[in-house]
């Protein structure tokens, strides 16, 4: 009876062991010490799936993102669903319900329709999986723990600023005159309004001053927006500007553009039905191949870059991050060691629901004087005889 008594302690005592060292091994030292914001659900270990949910493939941008995503996350272990919706946002919904009901780790979205994913997202959150919102905020939910973005309201104030550095406007000399056209993007993109803000905030004082005229009388970010950020759209609507109100000698001079899709058609416009013969100013953002090109050619003047693999890398950095259970905030920036500029930001982001902690990536002005170097020379870009290509 004693040696029975004896083995069953002994066996007890090795089993207290394990469990303890078992405990010991999943906890986190820097989740306990850590005291940022909480992701909005637990997180899954090291080799789960991930799913990324890209807005659509007909835009340039998206198809470098989810690749540059599925890579990343790829090379750290998971398994990637990557799903494009075709712009379509019943389609993103469900999308999302499948990822949801595949029991995906984490959800990493960029959303067609910023208001539209509140009810797939409680799903979301009762499944306990954790959401990024990637490059547009997500609005009126509790579900999103964080955010990576450019900073959006600096896109914009990039481009006018380049506006005003290239005509050298001073508000105080009102000797000259010139004509503006502003194109916006799509009113369901959260960001949309921060370019146009920034870009607006930027000339409104020579506005205001008679400097910069807009003679089609569109000042609004409604009046201007691009449903869907399409080229077409943006095409057809400047042919009809430059139809009623340049076709009688009115001179162009800038039209401000807040993405490369929506300067594609204002620039194809502008080739075609602009009866003027000076060389309009004409901004961009993205980095587009087309655009680019546009660029090489002297027809499309600037474009704010956003180094999207960059961008893709804060992202599996955090994410990774949270899969550890720890709860990120700004050291993640140097404890990840990223090669490239960005700040944490916990005032500027309110979904309707309250601040989201964000990671805002700085962007870059490019143009046909410093294209190689920002552009060729650090790696996102070849080539291609006398035109960039995007390397991914």
């Amino acid at each position: 009876m004693k040696k029975v008594l004896a083995l069953v302690l002994a066996l007890t005592l090795a089993f207290s062991l394990v469990a303890c060292s078992t405990n010991s091994a999943t906890t986190s030292p820097s989740a306990s010490a850590s005291a940022s914001p909480s992701a909005s659900a637990s997180a899954p270990a090291a080799g789960g799936k991930i799913g990324i949910a890209m807005p659509t493939k007909s835009l340039e941008r998206w198809n470098r993102d989810g690749d540059f995503l599925k890579k990343q996350f790829e090379a750290k272990g998971y398994t990637v669903d990557l799903t494009y919706s075709d712009n379509d946002a019943s389609k993103q919904v469900n999308d999302i319900e499948n990822m949801i009901a595949d029991k995906v780790g984490l959800l990493v979205i960029v959303a067609i329709d910023s208001e539209g994913l509140t009810t797939v997202l409680k799903e979301a959150t009762d499944a306990k999986i954790p959401v990024i919102a990637y490059d547009r905020l997500i609005m009126n939910t509790d579900a999103v723990a964080y955010y990576v973005s450019f900073d959006n309201y600096t896109v914009g104030k990039l481009q006018g600023q380049f506006v005003v550095d290239q005509l050298k406007l001073d508000v105080n000399d009102k000797s000259k005159t010139y004509n503006i056209e502003f194109t916006a993007g799509d009113p369901a993109d959260n960001n949309a309004k921060f370019f146009y803000n920034g870009a607006h905030d930027v000339l409104q004082p020579f506005l205001d001053a008679g400097i910069l005229k807009i003679p089609s009388g569109q000042t609004t970010f409604e009046q201007c927006a691009t449903q869907k950020w399409t080229t077409a759209t943006a095409l057809n609507r400047f042919q009809n500007i430059l139809a009623s109100f340049y076709s009688s000698g009115t001179q162009l001079d800038i039209a401000l553009c807040s993405n490369d899709s929506t300067a594609l058609g204002v620039t194809q416009a502008i080739s075609s039905d602009y009866a003027g013969k000076n060389k309009v100013i004409i901004t961009g953002q993205d980095g587009d191949e087309a655009n680019l090109a546009n660029i090489v050619d002297g027809k499309q003047s600037m474009t704010v870059y956003k180094a999207v693999a960059n961008e893709a890398v804060a992202t599996v950095s955090l994410a990774l991050s949270m899969m550890k259970g720890e709860k990120p905030d700004g050291t993640l920036i140097t404890a990840s060691g990223w090669k490239f500029d960005c700040t944490y930001d916990t005032k500027a982001y309110n979904n309707g629901n309250g601040i989201v902690p964000s990671y805002l990536l700085v962007p870059t002005v490019v143009t046909v004087d410093n294209l190689q170097k920002e552009l060729i020379d650090t790696g996102y870009y070849k080539m291609d005889g006398k035109y960039p290509k995007a390397i991914s």
